[in-house]
């Protein structure tokens, strides 16, 4: 069953796209990226909860498939801001609810009404000159390198969450379900 997963087309055109190739001689399975196009494949999804079960599948193919890329470093996720906090002319962003306190602290004087907060749901309620600001400008990007133990641990838990074992996934919702946020 695994080989078919070379003869999706999606699949070969990434493959094709980053310039490595599978197979040797030796070892069918091997990745080889003698000729990788990229050192840095930055993964970026929205900053939300799809968008971490999106970077999870990715990180799980990425580290079941291309393991040799999280091996040597190539592999990032991006880090895109959860608000944009603004008062006048001074405005900052915030990539967690602890930095948006104390931006709406710094600019409102604790009073979250004197200020304008604006709640990205995604990558796509930025402007294209936000999204660069934030998230692609290589200049004042935030990006986490993808480590052996993070992409480990991404497989871990779509195989938790996607196996046929019902008990392990149920233990998983039940202990996590008080982090989840509705976002309405």
């Amino acid at each position: 069953m695994e080989h078919k997963i070379y003869e999706n087309e999606e699949i070969r055109n990434m493959y094709t796209a980053l310039g490595v190739t599978v197979g040797t001689p030796d070892d069918p399975k091997a990745l080889n990226i003698v000729k990788l196009r990229y050192h840095k494949l930055i993964i970026m999804t929205d900053a939300d909860v799809d968008g971490s079960h999106i970077a999870t599948l990715i990180l799980t193919f990425i580290y079941r498939y291309m393991t040799e890329l999280v091996e040597q470093g190539y592999v990032y996720i991006a880090q895109p801001p959860l608000y944009l906090v603004k008062k006048g002319k001074d405005q900052a962003y915030a990539w967690n609810e602890e930095q948006r306190k104390a931006l709406v602290e710094k600019f409102g004087a604790g009073k979250e009404d004197s200020v304008n907060v604006q709640r990205y749901k995604g990558l796509g309620e930025m402007n294209s000159e936000q999204l660069w600001d934030t998230t692609m400008n290589p200049d004042t990007r935030t990006l986490k390198r993808v480590t052996i133990e993070s992409a480990a641990e991404a497989d871990r838990i779509f195989s938790m969450l996607m196996g046929d074992e019902v008990a392990p996934r149920r233990e998983f919702i039940e202990t996590h379900a008080k982090y989840a946020k509705l976002d309405i």
